[in-house]
């Protein structure tokens, strides 16, 4: 069981309150149904359409990127490759590169082969429209129709709602949560991945890239964001 979260919806696109939710101080009331599972997406991640989708995405923005030029000038017989390391089981992901970036503060980051962000989006591919129904609405970050400017627009209708239309004093709560990247329990989100996903090829394959980037952590590296731990964040929340 979990909760639908279509009753987000209450506090709509259009910023207006309907009959199914309420807001400030009023309860929400969610509805309760089954949670369905899927079982045939192996075949589907491996597929060669998928992992070509997952090259373009991975390439965005570092087309002129050696790495990215090399992988391109033999695309086909590389997704290839890569489609047959999947479906065979042999695919490993490559150590974490890491580097020292200084943006003014200094810090050590690990980042994913450019080949692994390629199996990293392949997966996000096929299991993102599954867990995107069950967001909170109010979740924007690494969404298709949502980002920064859907989450500014959001905060304020909200602003104007509690300030009554800017009219009173309101408050408002800045919050973040420290090392949230670096600390999140690996265990309990294959759990939670599990709890809809029941191919045991797919859970494996998220299993072997998360333990790359515990062994990864373990050095004390902070992580250049890919779609899949971001994607995996997101379901965290």
């Amino acid at each position: 069981m979990f909760v639908d979260n279509n009753y987000n919806n209450g506090l709509n696109g259009s910023n207006n309150l309907n009959s199914n939710a309420r807001f400030l101080g009023i309860t929400l009331k969610p509805r309760l149904i089954l949670m369905k599972s899927y079982k045939n997406l192996w075949l589907e991640i491996c597929s060669f359409d998928n992992l070509e989708s997952a090259f373009y995405k991975a390439r965005k923005g570092k087309s002129k990127k050696p790495y990215v030029l090399e992988f391109e000038r033999n695309l086909t017989q590389n997704i290839l490759e890569l489609k047959d390391e999947l479906l065979l089981q042999t695919y490993h992901p490559k150590p974490l590169e890491t580097f020292i970036l200084r943006d003014p503060k200094t810090r050590k980051i690990s980042k994913s082969d450019f080949r692994d962000r390629i199996v990293h989006h392949a997966i996000v591919n096929i299991l993102e429209p599954i867990f995107d129904k069950s967001f909170v609405y109010d979740s924007y970050a690494n969404r298709k129709g949502k980002g920064t400017l859907k989450a500014l627009q959001r905060f304020d209708y909200f602003k104007r709602k509690a300030s009554e239309n800017n009219s009173q004093n309101c408050f408002v709560l800045k919050a973040d949560i420290k090392h949230y990247f670096d600390e999140v329990d690996c265990g309990i989100l294959l759990k939670i991945i599990s709890r809809k996903i029941k191919n045991a090829n797919v859970l494996e394959l998220i299993e072997k890239i998360n333990a790359n980037f515990r062994t990864q952590r373990e050095r004390e590296s902070n992580f250049e964001r890919n779609a899949l731990r971001q994607f995996n964040f997101s379901i965290f929340r």
